[in-house]
C-alpha cells in the first residue's frame, strides 16, 4: 500500500512539474518580445492576406508619399515609445491608431489610412510597447498599453492644442487597448472609440486558443502563466478585461467584428457590447475572418465610420 501511495505521489509530482514547465513555455512563447512571432500569429488568425496585397501595396505607396515623421515619448515606467505622425490640415482632428499582437502601427492601418486621410484626419500610428520601434520586453495585452494610450493622448494635446478632437481606433490587441482605456478618465478631447475585433482579456483569448486550436485545457496553464506574468510584467492575464472596463465608459464606442473570426470569436464582441455604459454601435461583417472586416466589406465599414464619426467630430 505504501509503495502504491508513493508511486501515485511521484506521478502527481511529475505531472505538476510537467504542467508548470508547459506553462512557462507557453508564457515565454506568447508574452516575451522576440519569442512572440508575427508569422505564428498570422497562421493562428487564419486570415488570407494574399488576396488583398495589391490594394494594400497601392495604399502603402500613397501613404508613404504623405508628410510624416517619427515621434517618441517615455512611458510611465521609463520605456521609449515610438509612433509615426501623419499631420493633415490644421491638425485639429486626429485618430490615434493601435495595432494588433506582434504587429506595428505602420502595418495595420495602411488600408484605413486612405479613408482617414480623405476625411481630413491627422493620424498617429502607435507602436505599442514591445512592438515595432518601441522599447519593452513584455507584451502589455492592453492592460499596460491603456496607460501608454493616455500618454499619447496627452502628447497629442500638448502638440496640437486644447481644441483638438481625438478618435481612438484599435485592431485586435489594439482594440482591447482602446476599450480598456475607455474605463479611464479620458480627457474631453477624446470624442469616440472604434474597436475592430478587440478581445475581452488575455486570459480569455488564450483560453479560447488553447481549446480551439491546440485542444488543451486552460487549467492550470493559464493560471500559472498569469502568476509568472504578474511577477515579470506587473499584471495578471485577467487583471484588465475590456468587458468590465466598458461599464465605466463615458465616450461613444463603435464595435466592429467579423462573424468568421476564429482567433477572437465574435461572442467576445457581443459580450463587450452588452456591457458598454456609453452610447454604442456595432457592425458585424459577414464572412470576415480576424481583422479582415475592412477589406471584406469596405463600403459597410466606411459607412459605419461615417455615421459614427459624423455625430462626434466636425
Amino acid at each position: 500500500m505504501k509503495k502504491k501511495t508513493r508511486a501515485i505521489a511521484i506521478f502527481l509530482g511529475l505531472l505538476t512539474v510537467a504542467e508548470a514547465g508547459g506553462s512557462v513555455y507557453f508564457y515565454r512563447r506568447t508574452m516575451k518580445r522576440g519569442n512572440a512571432k508575427k508569422e505564428r500569429t498570422i497562421k493562428m488568425a487564419g486570415t488570407d492576406w494574399n488576396q488583398y496585397m495589391p490594394v494594400i501595396q497601392e495604399r502603402k505607396d500613397h501613404m508613404m508619399e504623405q508628410p510624416h515623421e517619427d515621434v517618441y515619448r517615455l512611458s510611465e515606467d521609463g520605456l521609449k515609445l515610438h509612433a509615426t505622425w501623419f499631420p493633415a490640415g490644421d491638425q485639429k482632428k486626429t485618430v490615434i491608431c493601435f495595432h494588433g499582437y506582434t504587429s506595428q502601427g505602420m502595418s495595420d492601418y495602411i488600408g484605413l489610412s486612405d479613408y482617414y486621410m480623405k476625411q481630413g484626419f491627422s493620424m498617429l500610428l502607435v507602436d505599442e510597447r514591445s512592438h515595432g520601434d518601441s522599447e519593452g520586453e513584455y507584451i502589455g495585452f492592453g492592460c499596460l498599453d491603456r496607460m501608454d494610450a493616455m500618454g499619447w493622448i496627452e502628447w497629442l494635446i500638448g502638440r496640437c492644442g486644447d481644441d483638438i478632437q481625438i478618435l481612438l481606433h484599435g485592431t485586435s490587441m489594439g482594440g482591447a487597448t482602446v476599450l480598456m482605456a475607455s474605463g479611464l478618465q479620458l480627457p474631453d478631447q477624446v470624442k469616440g472609440i472604434v474597436s475592430d475585433c478587440g478581445f475581452t482579456s488575455a486570459k480569455e483569448v488564450f483560453t479560447h486558443v488553447l481549446h480551439s486550436m491546440y485542444h488543451l485545457p486552460a487549467f492550470p496553464m493559464i493560471q500559472i502563466a498569469s502568476l509568472v506574468n504578474r511577477k515579470k510584467a506587473g499584471y495578471g492575464l485577467d487583471e484588465c478585461n475590456a468587458a468590465r472596463e466598458v461599464r465605466k465608459a463615458k465616450v461613444p464606442i463603435l464595435l466592429i467584428h467579423g462573424d468568421a473570426d476564429t482567433f477572437v470569436p465574435c461572442s467576445m464582441c457581443e459580450k463587450i457590447y452588452e456591457n458598454i455604459a456609453s452610447d454604442k454601435k456595432m457592425l458585424i461583417v459577414k464572412g470576415a475572418a480576424h481583422a479582415e472586416s475592412y477589406y471584406k466589406d469596405m463600403e459597410a465599414y466606411e459607412q459605419a465610420l461615417n455615421e459614427f464619426i459624423g455625430g462626434l467630430i466636425k
